[in-house]
């Protein structure tokens, strides 16, 4: 527990450090990796060459030092966080680890500045917050355990089958070596892959594509044009291969029934965690718009699938956007999303629960439509593949 002189300190300076939280974060990812090379491969390197992983740890400091007294203001920011950790696999003794190194970085970043007494409270500080992880973490990881087919850590799958959605899409069918139970999780949520590709431990978190409840887990890949393991998995991997995950976790998942349309916006490969979604739900009755945005009838990954659905259930109403339609495609509308498109398909009174996932420019997008046609923020609910980022700004 912080003291009352601890907490005067932390919000003294945070404005000192949230001004050099960019390269504190530019400092500690290499020293850590530096000094414990085996934590290396829990983080996404492709996140760390873009510099999105550190700006997400930079925001995040900010955040927890400028409401150090008052964290219910971080909302459903330490529940994110944590599921993205029991995602990972972080482990109580990760934690000293991250502390060590981060308060070498703010030292090495700040000098002199840094006295005893700031030393102190920022390492009590983060201590607060390593402990608050912990527990939430340690809830998660029993939660996961105790579901139908859940498990703690890391376990083995192996690839059952691999069927093409479209161009640039693969759904790749995953069964664990032991074990024949059904495996329960909540629609929306991801897992993540672990794979040795060339002697290089990676990970990458995928979102689960099909309902739960059965005994295979489906993730649907995008073919990335440098993608190290997207590329791995479309060109090399085969029925019969072998693949760590890790349990289901993340908290964008599918709202209890309710009077409300829940109204499904996705782009391009966003689409995987929505069709998670679609299909656990489909047959509950409650009002659901789909609306897709790809390429062309190519790039649509499971419109034949929607298209189905749509015909069976009265209460699925499908939307589909086609940037360059193809000869013969049909879309709803071509180009790209735009607020006349988004109000056709909401209801007058703009009472809907709204998903969207995709590229971040997408995202951007949809959010500012939202803005534009008053739909409250605590209606918007979005994921990111990776560290999460801003969407309340211009697209850049």
């Amino acid at each position: 527990m912080l003291s009352p002189s601890q907490i005067d300190i932390i919000k003294a300076t945070a404005p000192v450090v949230g001004a050099h939280s960019r390269e504190i974060t530019e400092c500690f990812y290499p020293l850590m990796f530096r000094r414990y090379p085996a934590v290396a491969d829990l983080f996404n390197q492709t996140h760390q060459q873009k510099g999105t992983q550190r700006q997400a740890l930079a925001n995040a400091l900010v955040a927890y030092a400028t409401h150090i007294d008052k964290l219910d203001a971080l909302g459903s920011a330490v529940g994110l966080i944590a599921h993205k950790h029991c995602a990972l696999n972080i482990l109580p003794e990760h934690y000293p680890i991250v502390g060590e190194c981060l308060m070498e970085a703010i030292g090495e970043v700040l000098g002199d500045a840094v006295t005893p007494d700031i030393a102190d409270a920022w390492g009590a500080a983060y201590q607060q917050l390593a402990d608050l992880l912990i527990q939430v973490e340690e809830g998660l990881y029993s939660d996961h355990a105790q579901r139908r087919g859940g498990w703690r850590g890391e376990r083995r799958f192996v690839i059952e089958r691999i069927e093409k959605e479209s161009a640039v899409i693969s759904s790749f069918y995953l069964i664990p070596t032991e074990g024949e139970e059904n495996i329960d999780f909540t629609p929306g949520q991801y897992i993540a892959l672990i794979l040795d590709i060339d002697g290089q431990s990676l990970r990458r978190n995928y979102s689960l594509s099909d309902a739960p409840g059965k005994r295979s887990l489906r993730i649907s890949v995008k073919k990335e044009a440098n993608g190290t393991v997207s590329g791995y998995l479309h060109n090399r991997a085969r029925p019969g291969d072998e693949v760590m995950l890790t349990a289901p976790a993340g908290n964008f998942v599918l709202p209890p029934k309710s009077e409300q349309p829940l109204v499904l916006i996705t782009g391009g490969v966003g689409i995987t965690p929505a069709i998670s979604m679609l299909n656990s739900c489909v047959s509950d009755g409650r009002p659901i718009v789909f609306v897709h945005a790809a390429i062309d009838s190519q790039h649509h990954a499971f419109k034949e699938h929607i298209e189905t659905l749509a015909s069976q259930y009265a209460n699925l109403k499908s939307f589909v956007i086609y940037e360059k339609p193809l000869p013969g495609d049909a879309p709803d509308a071509t180009g790209f999303l735009n607020q006349d498109m988004l109000a056709r398909v909401l209801p007058e009174n703009r009472d809907a629960n709204i998903y969207f996932l995709g590229p971040k420019p997408f995202m951007v997008c949809v959010n500012q439509l939202c803005d534009a046609l008053a739909i409250p923020e605590d209606r918007r609910h979005h994921e990111f593949f990776g560290p999460a980022e801003e969407l309340a700004i211009a697209a850049a």
